[in-house]
């Protein structure tokens, strides 16, 4: 789907016009069109480093944020393509650990976008691609992958052998494409699973297990799922973690929200799950410091936006995410008002509801550019779970009307990228 991305370099704009034109109406998912793409291009996938491929409803992004940090903290370089972006297209291309320039971005796309008219790939196929390329023109020691969407049918699935894959929280999210029932879901992104490949989880409800594990099976790949080959706890102020090589006793990570600590879990159960590149746990350690990623319970630093206020930015948008966050705040005896926007496809009231009780004033604003449920809509939810709700036009008035300590902006990433933009904060 496009994504109404925008840059402010002419020449990169003018492929995203281009990339906007050719993609269908709407998310057409599998993989014949990328295949076809790729054997056009010379099929750059089958020259990437080590891959690590992630899926999940959510903490994928998180996940490859750790999986980044331990890479780099190791003295190493990794490739990361990640989706969507929050202010600029260029951040979902890291090549070697630096986002991709525009000088280099422009005629990357143009490239792939030249010889793809009579295939129309969507709007992700083509950037999934034209990353692809990039990686395999330019030396590292890994390739971080995550899923766009799904996880069977999804581009970046053209990978046909990972050094590892991994899943972290599952949740009902995209059911017009995944399935409606979260058994369908989780097997949609177990089709990610390949033979021979460690295939690395977290622990689900039993159908979303055994989906797991007949997809699992069906594939020939080695299931190591929590609980079972490895496991991990937050006891007396670290990250316990262990499995058949030994025990690891860790820092909390310093990104915020207790569900940090199981993305991060994840990522080491994949390093230490895999045999392709060898990391010291020192690297392990460090990358509990080190991992950053953006629009998750981050705390704004003051700015033309914000002002002074203490103001968190998060842009989860579905129940799960939901009881995640408000878990941060609750635990905390913390009390907010609640700024947010919700696309026009999620469940609102699913992600509002855990506020109940945390929120004290709720402010509904649109996600400018993109179809989001009306504001006056969102409010009539917050009122009906007892929180005083308005609408507003956009978040500087919404702002402007807070008179709790803390702000929460939540709802989506759309939204979240619109914050940073105008707060002077974009992703590096």
């Amino acid at each position: 789907m496009p994504d109404h991305a925008h840059s402010d370099d002419q020449a990169v704009q003018a492929q995203l016009n281009r990339l906007t034109m050719l993609s269908p109406g709407r998310d057409v998912l599998g993989l014949e069109r990328i295949s076809a793409l790729m054997d056009r291009l010379g099929n750059p996938h089958l020259s990437l480093p080590p891959v690590f491929h992630v899926a999940g409803t959510n903490g994928k992004g998180s996940t490859c944020a750790f999986l980044r940090a331990a890479v780099e903290a190791a003295g190493k370089t990794a490739h990361v393509y990640s989706s969507p972006h929050l202010v600029r297209f260029n951040e979902r291309i890291r090549i070697a650990g630096t986002l991709i320039t525009d000088d280099v971005l422009a005629p990357l796309l143009s490239e792939v976008l030249d010889c793809s008219d009579d295939i129309h790939p969507s709007f992700f196929e083509a950037t999934t691609a034209a990353a692809f390329v990039a990686f395999a023109r330019t030396p590292a020691d890994v390739a971080i992958i995550e899923v766009g969407l799904g996880g069977r049918l999804d581009a970046t699935n053209i990978i046909a052998a990972p050094a590892v894959c991994g899943i972290a929280q599952l949740g009902i999210d995209h059911q017009s494409f995944l399935g409606d029932t979260a058994a369908e879901i989780a097997g949609e992104k177990a089709g990610i699973a390949k033979a021979g490949v460690p295939l690395v989880t977290m622990t689900y409800a039993a159908d979303q297990s055994q989906r797991i594990a007949a997809r699992t099976h069906a594939a020939g790949a080695d299931w190591h799922p929590k609980g079972s080959d490895w496991d991990a706890v937050v006891y007396a102020e670290h990250l316990n973690y262990k499995d058949a090589a030994g025990k690891l006793k860790l820092p909390l990570p310093r990104l915020a929200g207790a569900h940090q600590s199981m993305n991060a879990a994840l990522a080491i159960a994949m390093i230490r799950h895999q045999n392709a590149v060898t990391l010291p746990d020192a690297a392990l350690s460090a990358a509990m410091g080190w991992a950053h990623w953006p629009a998750r319970l981050q705390k704004l630093a003051p700015g033309p936006l914000i002002g002074t206020r203490e103001v968190w930015l998060d842009g989860g948008h579905n129940a799960a995410c939901g009881e995640a966050i408000a878990a941060h705040f609750r635990d905390r005896g913390m009390r907010l008002h609640l700024i947010t926007g919700v696309l026009a496809n999620k469940d609102a009231r699913g992600l509002i509801a855990p506020f109940k009780g945390i929120a004290t004033k709720l402010s509904a604003v649109p996600v400018l550019g993109h179809p989001c449920h009306p504001p006056e809509e969102i409010a009539a939810i917050g009122a009906s779970l007892g929180i005083e709700s308005e609408a507003a036009p956009d978040v500087a008035t919404a702002l402007s009307a807070s008179d709790e300590a803390v702000t929460l902006i939540l709802g989506s990433l759309y939204l979240a990228g619109a914050v940073l933009a105008a707060n002077g904060q974009p992703p590096d």
